[in-house]
């Protein structure tokens, strides 16, 4: 007798309302879909029920999966899926456990379909290839529309409370000529509780397109999402990847792309047909058929023929050349459907091989015992490593864009574990603010397993640092309730940026209520120590308010995209008081100033501003000193956060914006870094200031500066024998001498001298007062 089969594919639908170019269904060598029924009729898929139950008893199975499939399966409205959800339900279940799937491309869902799905326990999955740009690269109707858009309403829908519980995943197809790390991010955008990446549908008589020279450019496109997504903490389920390292660690692959697993699916076409899996359609026109029906053969005569046999056959169904492969354990040769090739059909390596025998070592590297401390005193930030080209572009001045995305993935670790730090301690809360941070805290844990992306925008805001690190430096009391309290206006933020509605009391601080990077209000005296705030995707509503609404407010402008922070209650962690809140004049001020600024380091410095764009998340306006005097300043447990106030001109926002930034990556850095020896409690005279600096200040004084001198050398070029000039000489000045006295100083680590030797590496450009031309 066959193996049993667990999995079914029932197309529901032979046709679609979108016309994809990519679609292995429509497009490629298999064209029976034109002789097929356009829809399943209801005493097909009552039959297709009777031969899985029947089957699912011989066997005694604890489990099938069926997937609802098309063309688009959405096209039979909810009529005509109730029927055969109905018979599914009613058929299988009696006889073993049923995991039901619909598998759509979204244009058509909405809320009645949804609640069907929600009566018969439906997980829904969408395609969608990216961003706009990428998936209506393929994904358009036939006369050229988009359908991002639908698309995007359909995954918000799941998103929904109500509905979350159905959301499944995201299929994306791989498409070389998309960015990898933006086709990612708009995936993460959408919370999904997992993503199938697919190569697309290729065989030798008909590859894959490859850019001219390249051996392996999927494996070089998968593998830059591969190492995001490795280094953001797995996020989310992706399926290729995972499947690869199971396999390869001897677990079950889970899909038959990967690992030498038997395969166990069959297809029910529109006419009753069994078929072998839809993947096959890309390789000649019939090669799925069997020549069996449900109504004249059983699910174990279907499993019987010799195509599906084949699949099942493991290590020695490969070609030789496989089966000598040491990496074939993990990709089992590949998908059936990619070995095709006129002559010898399915007996070669996966048209993908090259691929593979790079992306397979990449990935498998993930089971192996992280790194310990290298040579050069590398210690890891909760789990986070920055390579040495990272290091080294960092020690040279502006870094680059992943460099600063490394330090911001070690941040987002830390405020994690910070975070759950403080709800440890909420057994100490007294009253209404300990329901508050009870509730907040338990939202904010279901969103961080069902919404991670909006939980990681609102916890990674800089002043959550400063907040947690208050709260676990206070003792119990008044304060520390009401500091601990703030986990619900983390949690309602969440909840608002996820489009989840909820209702919590929020903690009332000096009369204010505040949800961090959203806004703040002002409530009145009869709320009490908390107030609730109800959010919903269309908004925010307050019980106790009695001002207008305090949005936070922002710059975007030259790439740069960062708040103006005067309402958040823990932006004070500067070592100056902030202004209140702006008002409207002043607001005006410093939006067209920083956006003049952005604008001016864009052109004037592009590789700061660029490194100053990826890492920038606030400026906080600081409160002049009691002559006057202007100030700027960052704080150790803000990363990504600057303080000042507003200089006059433009040409000095432009030099604190670089000197305050310069300042937070090397904060970063020495949270990642050994840098120095902290017992060396000396102080070093410097040139910039009149007090002796010790060696931590004396460092972080010489990188500022060497940013600084870059600005200056870049204006003097414009005016060689001008005040810039003479300004990038006096820096340039500084910045050698500091230098000099740090690799003199005897206590820099192996990483210190590494650091400051790409520093002068920097210097050493400047030879003989050189300007830019």
């Amino acid at each position: 007798m066959p193996g049993s089969v667990s999995q079914y594919v029932l197309k529901v639908s032979s046709r679609c309302d979108l016309f994809c170019d990519h679609c292995y269904v429509y497009q490629h060598a298999d064209q029976s879909w034109r002789d097929k029924p356009k829809a399943l009729d209801q005493a097909r898929a009552r039959q297709a029920a009777i031969r899985i139950a029947e089957h699912a008893g011989i066997h005694r199975l604890s489990e099938v999966h069926v997937v609802l499939h098309g063309g688009e399966p959405l096209l039979l409205g909810p009529d005509g899926l109730r029927g055969i959800l109905r018979s599914l339900r009613t058929l299988i279940e009696p006889v073993t456990r049923l995991d039901l799937r619909i598998h759509t491309n979204g244009v058509l869902l909405d809320e009645t379909l949804c609640e069907l799905f929600n009566e018969y326990a439906v997980q829904v999955g969408v395609s969608l290839d990216g961003d706009r740009t990428a998936n209506d690269r393929h994904r358009r109707f036939a006369d050229g529309r988009s359908s991002h858009e639908q698309v995007l309403r359909a995954l918000a829908l799941l998103r929904k409370r109500e509905y979350r519980h159905l959301y499944a995943g995201i299929l994306c197809t791989v498409d070389l000529e998309n960015d990898p790390i933006a086709v990612y991010d708009a995936l993460l955008a959408q919370a999904p509780p997992r993503v199938d990446l697919l190569l697309p549908h290729a065989t030798w008589d008909e590859p894959p397109p490859r850019p001219p020279g390249l051996a392996a450019p999927y494996a070089a496109w998968l593998g830059k999402i591969h190492d995001r997504w490795a280094a953001d903490g797995s996020p989310v389920p992706i399926r290729l990847f995972d499947s690869l390292l199971a396999a390869w660690e001897g677990g079950r692959s889970g899909t038959e792309a990967a690992g030498l697993d038997p395969v166990d699916l069959l297809v029910i076409e529109t006419d009753g047909t069994w078929e072998q899996a839809d993947s096959l359609k890309t390789a000649f026109d019939g090669a799925p058929a069997t020549g069996f029906n449900i109504w004249s053969h059983s699910v174990d005569e279907a499993a019987g023929h010799p195509g599906v046999a084949a699949r099942r056959r493991g290590l020695a169904g490969l070609c030789p050349a496989c089966r000598r492969c040491p990496l074939v354990r993990a990709c089992g040769g590949g998908l059936y459907a990619h070995r095709y090739k006129s002559g010898n059909e399915f007996d070669n390596p996966s048209v993908y091989c090259d691929d593979l025998k790079v992306l397979i070592p990449r990935i498998t590297a993930r089971s192996k015992a992280a790194p310990a401390v290298n040579g050069h005193g590398r210690r890891p930030s909760a789990g986070h490593f920055l390579n040495d080209a990272a290091f080294d572009r960092l020690a040279a001045g502006p870094g680059d864009r992943a460099a600063m995305a490394s330090l911001a993935d070690a941040h987002w670790s830390v405020n994690r574990a910070l975070v759950a730090a403080v709800a440890s301690r909420l057994g100490e809360i007294r009253g209404d603010l300990r329901r508050a941070a009870d509730e907040g805290w338990k939202l904010l844990s279901w969103l961080d397993a069902e919404q991670p992306a909006a939980v990681r925008e609102v916890l990674t805001y800089p002043y959550v640092q400063a907040w947690a690190t208050r709260c676990l430096r206070r003792a119990r009391g008044t304060a520390f309730d009401l500091d601990c309290a703030h986990l619900a206006g983390l949690a309602a933020a969440a909840a608002w940026r996820a489009g989840i509605e909820t209702e919590l009391p929020l903690p009332v601080r000096e009369g204010m209520i505040c949800l961090p990077t959203v806004g703040a209000l002002a409530v009145d005296a009869s709320a009490g120590r908390t107030s609730p705030v109800h959010v919903s995707p269309s908004g925010l509503s307050f019980r106790h308010a009695t001002g207008a609404w305090q949005t936070v407010r922002g710059v975007i402008a030259a790439g740069m995209s960062f708040t103006v922070e005067d309402v958040d209650p823990f932006r004070d962690c500067q070592a100056w008081a902030p202004t209140g809140r702006l008002s409207p004049a002043a607001w005006t001020a410093w939006r067209q100033a920083l956006t003049a600024a952005a604008r001016q380091l864009t052109a004037e410095l592009p590789a700061y501003a660029s490194v100053i764009g990826a890492g920038l998340r606030s400026v906080v306006p600081m409160r002049a000193g009691p002559a006057g005097n202007r100030r700027s300043g960052t704080a150790r447990h803000a990363f990504g956060a600057l303080a000042l106030t507003l200089p006059d001109d433009v040409d000095t926002l432009s030099v604190l914006l670089v000197h305050e930034m310069q300042h937070v990556k090397l904060t970063a850095l020495g949270d990642m870094f050994d840098l120095f020896d902290n017992a060396d409690h000396r102080r070093f005279p410097v040139a910039w200031r009149a007090d002796p600096r010790p060696l931590e200040g004396l460092l972080h004084g010489t990188y500022a500066h060497l940013a600084i001198a870059e600005l200056w050398r870049a204006r003097a070029g414009k005016e060689p024998a001008g005040a810039a000039r003479r300004h990038f000489l006096r820096y340039r000045c500084w910045v050698e001498e500091a230098i000099d006295v740090l690799l003199n100083a005897g206590t820099l680590t192996p990483d210190g001298e590494r650091f400051v030797n790409g520093m002068r590496s920097t210097a050493e450009t400047w030879a003989d007062g050189a300007v830019n031309s």
